[in-house]
């Protein structure tokens, strides 16, 4: 038998059609809503109301993402069915990066010095601390948000980006649990050899333990920017000056800026497109490393 042999095809069976007619129906489910709402923001709106089951963008046009991204003049969006509101896109796009990533470095860097603390270093009390901790993951995080919209609005941090990021940026349950699961799987000859060289704790964390977490680290840091980027809720609740909302309430105010009859469709789902795309670059660029960080996580 060479080395080349040509493999013989698989046979056919009920169960492998089984199997792949339900990848097909999972992939068909997943990917469509996504293409309706391509050919819903390439539609002209009066041409939508009169063929609102068109599989195809019903009178193509252009005009949705011209009005998205201010490109449009009053009169060219109404007449393809806009409302004639516009969104000041580029400064929600500011709004959302600078909240996401903020939150994003305080959360992980935050994250990282406690799961360290934990895994590394001996003090007393440090298991029954720990184990306080891990409640915070049982405790849903609705019953959170009226204590800390009181917290915000005693300081006087309300309207603010220290109002929107602080409440979350100093603790994180989960993130605290899955760096230490994984450092506590972590070799400690090299700790120990840098301890007896006179290095100290901090330069162990940030020369050794850190080169060696940078995939969970990486991997927390994604997670958590896509999840303050889509985050809507608290944002509406300590923000009402659109200099600090994020994108995500710009939707929304976009939605009910319309004095028609019914909004502007085609336009909300253009701007939900440009806001779903930096998401959609950074699961292409680091969806590999994602799964794979996931994968040898070590948790135990």
């Amino acid at each position: 038998m060479t080395v080349n042999a040509v493999r013989r095809p698989r046979r056919f069976t009920v169960g492998r059609g089984v199997a792949w007619s339900y990848l097909v129906g999972v992939l068909f489910v997943t990917i469509f809503p996504f293409y309706w709402i391509l050919r819903t923001a390439l539609s002209n709106n009066y041409a939508l109301s009169a063929h609102p089951a068109s599989l195809l963008p019903a009178g193509f046009t252009w005009g949705p993402f011209r009005r998205v991204l201010g490109l449009a003049t009053t009169g060219e969006s109404i007449a393809e069915g806009g409302s004639g509101a516009s969104i000041h896109i580029g400064r929600f796009l500011v709004n959302s990066v600078v909240y996401a990533t903020v939150s994003t470095v305080l959360i992980v860097f935050c994250s990282t010095l406690a799961a360290y603390a934990f895994a590394r270093l001996r003090w007393r009390g440090r298991d029954l601390m720990f184990s306080l901790f891990l409640t915070a993951l049982m405790v849903p995080g609705i019953l959170t948000l009226l204590p800390n919209f009181v917290l915000i609005k005693e300081l006087g941090l309300l309207n603010s980006f220290a109002g929107m990021i602080l409440p979350g940026a100093l603790f994180s349950a989960f993130n605290i649990f899955f760096l230490r699961q994984f450092m506590l799987g972590l070799s400690t000859e090299t700790e120990e050899a840098a301890l007896l060289d006179g290095a100290g704790r901090l330069r162990m964390l940030f020369r050794i333990t850190l080169p060696m977490t940078s995939g969970p680290i990486v991997t927390l840091s994604i997670l958590g920017f896509i999840g303050m980027w889509n985050d809507y809720f608290w944002p509406l609740l300590v923000t009402s000056d659109d200099s600090v909302q994020p994108l995500t309430l710009a939707l929304a105010v976009f939605k009910q800026s319309s004095p028609q009859a019914q909004p502007d469709w085609a336009g909300l789902m253009a701007a939900t497109l440009v806001a779903a795309l930096p998401m959609l670059l950074l699961f292409m660029v680091f969806g590999r490393r994602i799964v794979n960080s996931i994968g040898f996580s070590g948790i135990k």
